[in-house]
């Protein structure tokens, strides 16, 4: 007789068709447990990471009016001359809206530019250029459209004023009529939003020759090496009448040895590689900024952020734009010619600048008795500028010219 196996006389006490050892069967068990813990972290990652990609990206403010306006001038507007290259303004806005911009001052329901740097990233990404440009420069303002719908005039006025009159979109025609240059995406940032980012990195270091207090600008340091935080950070790059000599251009200076230094604080480990600080800063910028359609979105932030990243700290330039006191008014500022303008040659066509540090000189007691708002080294001067060769003479390749400047490299405390 068989059993249904067709097993003789088959019964499970010979060990035939019955329970698999008990060794095998927890086994077993333990795996398919192992496997479902498995899934389900997975499905859990997979959430959150969604979750967290669509908060970042929804934290962005498109800037649609400043897109529809630029749409509106296309014609008049500087053609790419730099196949892969960008060009990306950069703006602080002086908004005293909302609950944490009111402690700056009354909102009057206007905003400035309190800084504006333009940023050209080469087509080969091996370097980036900041390039400062002063908020009191006196220059040409285009007609523009005002936050009420009516349009101002054509006129020569200070720079800064063009974001007051016309937000993102007037500031960008105003740097493309003085430049020449075409501006690919811009971005805006507020008071709050700088400082956000300041804490999210766990502060940013600076070094002090001499104490700072500073009443306007809320900041009170002691000399030497300083990590800032928000709020002292936002001080320190706002300050003015009380370092240095007052002015505007040194102000200017110290905002981008800051950024130098905060340039090299992201591209460290510490940012980078620990995600307890990654995630912060990268909630801080996208909820912080309003951009043009193009960057407003997670991925083409990242876009721009991957072509940077790798970018060596001593090919992080800043300068400002060649300028020095307005003739009729020496509070404001004018170019420096042919200086300025070969600089804009060379971002129009993607081709190389180097900066170098003012060299000191001794400043005349006379000037320093009267607050002279002059630079010891004019911004921008080129140490070539006098030795260039005319192109349709000379064959030999033009020596690259060299702006007074930094570099992120250059940001440590010495």
């Amino acid at each position: 007789m068989t059993d249904s196996a067709g097993i003789p006389g088959g019964t499970d006490a010979d060990g035939g068709a019955g329970r698999p050892p008990r060794g095998r069967g927890r086994r077993s068990r333990l795996l398919r447990r192992a496997g479902l813990g498995m899934v389900l972290l997975v499905l859990a990652g997979t959430a959150t990471g969604w979750w967290l990609y669509n908060k970042l990206d929804g934290n962005i403010t498109e800037d649609t009016s400043a897109a529809a306006e630029l749409r509106r001038y296309e014609r008049e507007r500087p053609a790419h001359l730099a196949t892969g290259a960008q060009n990306i303004l950069l703006i602080g806005s002086d908004s005293r809206s909302g609950r944490n911009n009111a402690g700056y001052g009354r909102d009057k329901g206007t905003e400035r530019s309190d800084t504006t740097i333009l940023l050209h990233l080469p087509q080969d990404r091996r370097s980036a250029t900041a390039v400062s440009i002063p908020r009191d420069l006196m220059t040409d303002i285009p007609v523009c459209t005002q936050p009420d719908g009516s349009r101002t005039a054509e006129q020569f006025a200070q720079f800064n004023w063009a974001f007051e009159w016309g937000g993102a979109a007037c500031t960008i025609r105003t740097v493309e009529k003085l430049t020449g240059i075409r501006i690919d995406h811009h971005m805006v940032i507020d008071f709050d939003g700088f400082k956000k980012m300041v804490d999210a990195i766990g502060g940013v270091e600076v070094c002090l020759k001499e104490p700072v207090n500073d009443v306007e600008a809320k900041l009170r340091l002691a000399a030497g090496r300083q990590t800032l935080q928000g709020e002292q950070a936002l001080g320190f790059v706002r300050a003015r009448h009380s370092l240095g000599n007052g002015s505007d251009t040194e102000r200017m200076g110290r905002q981008q040895q800051f950024l130098g230094s905060l340039v090299k604080k992201v591209q460290s480990n510490g940012v980078l590689l620990n995600p307890a600080r990654l995630y912060p800063l990268l909630d801080a910028a996208t909820s912080s900024v309003t951009t043009d359609p193009a960057l407003a979105s997670l991925r083409g932030l990242y876009e721009l952020v991957r072509g940077m990243r790798d970018i060596p700290t001593d090919q992080v330039k800043f300068l400002t734009v060649p300028r020095k006191p307005y003739t009729p008014n020496p509070n404001r500022d004018e170019l420096v010619e042919p200086a300025a303008e070969r600089l804009f040659q060379q971002l129009r066509m993607d081709k190389p600048v180097t900066v170098t540090p003012p060299k000191p000189r001794p400043t005349p007691p006379a000037a320093e008795a009267a607050g002279d708002d002059t630079e010891s080294d004019t911004p921008g001067t080129s140490d070539t500028d006098a030795g260039d060769t005319d192109e349709g003479t000379s064959t030999s390749p033009l020596p690259v010219p060299t702006f007074t400047g930094t570099t992120a490299g250059n940001a440590d405390c010495r």
